[in-house]
């Protein structure tokens, strides 16, 4: 038996990185899986792969008339909502606060808090009806320590972090949990695209950046999709019934005893294009 058999979800952002690897974990464990994202030959491939329990759509976070449209196909495929997980994310540069762009701000903030925002709005009357739910959005160490990241997508996942919080409030007395996940250094194509490259291509140089994430925190390794994947099935399943409210770390200790601050994380980030551009022409 899979810890979540019988379940329907759905996964934003699920073709690629850390939403790929919880949707393709979903099925495994016995859901079935409603795959959104923006890439739709990735999305198609990913389906395939998957089987008869995945159903991908094409979905802009941003635009609520998709969010709805994705949250009813998944009621419409598979007959009921029990897990939404908020994954589609966009990253942003660290510039100095006196370099901040305004249009880039608003883009961030229109995919990272918005999409999550839609998310909930649509998937919330659902499993408010059913008695049962769980929502959980895939935030960011960055939301929770300062200088690790830039500022607007900091800030955009300390905004996930506390609006979970505020609609867990709400709704958790209607059988609704609501959680967070924080990611610390987990190897993913964020890294890469935020260097400049794009969609597949930013997937295929991780083993040159790899080694880089071992000596961030304690544990002397890099994160891999696995860890946040293992972390998005427990709170979907019923093993976390009664855990509402909460931002579940899964970093290594980056948090709370890594050494990064603003400087080194500037470092780290330009060793990360250094190497990333040399592996760029062959691609």
């Amino acid at each position: 038996m899979g810890q979540l058999d019988g379940k329907v979800a759905i996964v934003t952002g699920a073709t690629s990185g850390i939403g790929e690897r919880i949707a393709e974990m979903f099925v495994v464990e016995g859901a079935c899986v409603v795959a959104a994202g923006r890439r739709e030959a990735e999305g198609r491939t990913l389906e395939a792969k998957c089987g008869s329990n995945m159903s991908f759509i094409r979905t802009d976070v941003t635009d609520e008339a998709s969010v709805k449209t994705m949250v009813d196909h998944a009621v419409t495929r598979f007959g009921r909502l029990d897990c939404l997980v908020n994954n589609a994310g966009s990253g942003s540069p660290m510039v100095s606060i006196t370099e901040v762009d305004a249009e880039y701000f608003s883009s961030v903030f229109n995919t990272n808090v918005r999409g999550v925002m839609f998310g909930m709005k649509h998937a919330a009357p659902i499993m408010i009806t059913q008695g049962y739910g769980s929502i959980i959005t895939i935030a960011s160490a960055a939301g929770l320590r300062g200088g690790l990241s830039g500022h607007i997508y900091s800030a955009s996942k300390a905004a996930v972090i506390h609006l979970s919080r505020n609609v867990a409030a709400e709704i958790s007395s209607s059988g609704v949990r609501v959680n967070t996940i924080s990611p610390g250094g987990v190897v993913t194509g964020i890294f890469a695209k935020a260097a400049g490259l794009d969609g597949t291509k930013a997937d295929q140089v991780l083993g040159v950046i790899s080694d880089l994430f071992g000596n961030v925190q304690p544990v002397p390794r890099a994160g891999v999709t696995d860890d946040i994947a293992n972390a998005a099935v427990f709170l979907a399943s019923d093993a976390a019934s009664f855990i509402t409210g909460q931002d579940l770390a899964v970093d290594g200790g980056l948090v709370p005893f890594g050494k990064f601050g603003w400087q080194e994380s500037l470092e780290f980030r330009a060793e990360i294009t250094r190497r990333v551009r040399g592996q760029n022409e062959p691609l």
